[in-house]
């Protein structure tokens, strides 16, 4: 990510004379350097200059989309520039494309204000023409208003640049599948063509085999070497030591496979561990606090996704994880979810620090594994799924608030958290059941609706938000509707 930047792009012509497209460019400069010199953002911005005619425009563009250190493209019209100008580049740009509208000054100056500064100033004028072609030509892009100063705004476009970087991985991601998906499970399965097509994503099996083969080349050094890793990260709760060090075998095994093949997500299934002893547990968690994306009962679209999330929220401190929904307590008005997995929760989202303890799974029928114990963190998060409808995709983000577990719940040995769905949990409920959303999610508290509703803008995927003022009865009528549209694209 580090190596990552997006390009700004002032507008004019040169209708106004040399001295004011020298101002345009001194006033777009400054700009670029305040915010880089800033923590405003979270990538660096470059200036490339003023755009005066549709030449340097596609030239820019072109130079854009070949250079993969830049992430997404900025542009802001100081002045009037006229939009047929833009069509040339704009039809060739596969970069992300943010539109700011802001001007240079706060304030209208009372005194000084003559014809030359509202010919210099005129971003109310340019932007206008510039969101028209915007519009016409059906680009999907993110409009930010307001001063450029303001932090509401440079928020804004730190979410979409957080967004944009979520759209370079996905075009880039391999997906490792051991083993297919678990027996007669409808939503974890999914047409992987499409997937490669409009999310870039390429999916596919690799024998559980040949990572038992890879388990067998690692040595008691590296298993060591892992188990130090361990130590520092989390607190040891058990005596049995072949089990913890089973797990960091199978951690260092599916890491090089997944080295090997360029992958940075991977799903597998209880149901096909042939050879195996134990289900990855504590593997699998330590691998996702690393930033590998992971899925359950072969789920590589929620895999895909949990990994996509992690490199958009990377540096940011909340923690995101593979989630299922699994029980809920019913206590009028205080309804919660309690969400948990068999074992692969992200230590990420931990409060404190995770346990290391041994217990008997009960499914899979394999030895008892080592797996990290934990309750998740109070605060804001995000429920978000990744369903197949049939020809398109569709993203549903449910906003909640998690709480601290109102239960100590001893004999549950697994990760978990509790949350309060917005708007209330039988109308949010209900509306993820009308929108078809899976019992697997990626439960984030960085990644925010706005976040992953830009990254769907840019991925040209539906995307469906379930929060305050939410209704099952309004979002019937948006579904309804959406299927339609979306029929026509």
């Amino acid at each position: 990510m580090k190596t990552n930047n997006f390009w700004f792009l002032a507008g004019s012509q040169h209708l106004y004379g040399d001295e004011t497209l020298r101002q345009v460019s001194v006033h777009a400069e400054e700009i670029a350097r305040v915010w880089n010199a800033s923590s405003a953002l979270p990538f660096g911005v470059v200036f490339k200059g003023v755009m005066k005619t549709p030449d340097e425009i596609t030239s820019v563009m072109k130079a854009a989309n070949a250079d993969d250190g830049c992430a997404g493209v900025i542009t802001w019209m100081h002045t009037f520039s006229p939009s047929k100008m833009w069509i040339g580049g704009f039809s060739i740009l596969t970069k992300p494309y943010c539109h700011l509208h802001t001007q240079f000054n706060r304030n209208i100056p009372d005194n000084e204000i003559d014809m030359d500064f509202m010919n210099l100033n005129q971003s109310a004028h340019g932007d206008r023409e510039h969101g028209f072609i915007a519009a016409r030509m059906k680009l999907a892009r993110k409009v930010v208003v307001g001063f450029w100063q303001d932090a509401e705004v440079t928020a804004q476009i730190g979410s979409w640049m957080r967004s944009a970087i979520g759209a370079a991985f996905s075009r880039n991601l391999r997906v490792m599948r051991f083993g297919d998906n678990m027996r007669q499970v409808a939503v974890t399965e999914g047409d992987k063509v499409e997937a490669q097509m409009k999310l870039g994503w390429q999916v596919n099996t690799h024998p559980v085999g040949d990572l038992v083969l890879e388990m067998e080349k690692v040595t008691d050094a590296a298993i060591e070497e892992k188990l130090s890793e361990y130590k520092k990260r989390y607190k040891f709760d058990t005596d049995d030591m072949a089990a913890v060090r089973y797990q960091a075998k199978e951690e260092i095994a599916i890491a090089r496979m997944l080295e090997s093949f360029g992958c940075r997500a991977f799903s597998n299934t209880f149901e096909d561990l042939h050879g195996m002893e134990q289900l990855p547990g504590l593997a699998t968690q330590n691998l996702m606090a690393s930033g590998v994306g992971y899925g359950g009962e072969g789920d590589w679209k929620t895999a895909a996704m949990v990994s996509i999330v992690k490199a958009m929220t990377e540096g940011m401190p909340g923690g995101t994880s593979f989630m299922e929904d699994y029980t809920y307590d019913l206590e009028k008005g205080k309804e919660l979810s309690l969400g948990a997995h068999m074992l692969e929760v992200c230590p990420t989202i931990a409060e404190g620090t995770p346990l290391v303890q041994v217990h008997a799974l009960g499914i899979g029928g394999r030895n008892p594994p080592a797996r990290l114990v934990f309750e998740g963190h109070a605060g804001r998060a995000t429920a978000a799924s990744l369903i197949d409808l049939g020809g398109r995709f569709r993203l549903i983000v449910q906003e909640v608030e998690a709480v601290k577990p109102i239960y100590k719940m001893p004999n549950l040995p697994v990760a978990r958290v509790m949350w309060k769905g917005l708007p209330s949990f039988i109308e949010g409920t209900k509306c993820w059941i009308l929108a078809g959303g899976a019992h697997h999610t990626v439960f984030s508290y960085d990644a925010t609706y706005e976040m992953l509703s830009d990254w769907a803008n840019i991925m040209g995927i539906e995307c469906v938000r379930i929060g305050e003022g939410t209704t099952a009865d309004s979002l019937e009528k948006e579904l309804f509707i959406s299927d339609l549209a979306w029929k026509l694209r």
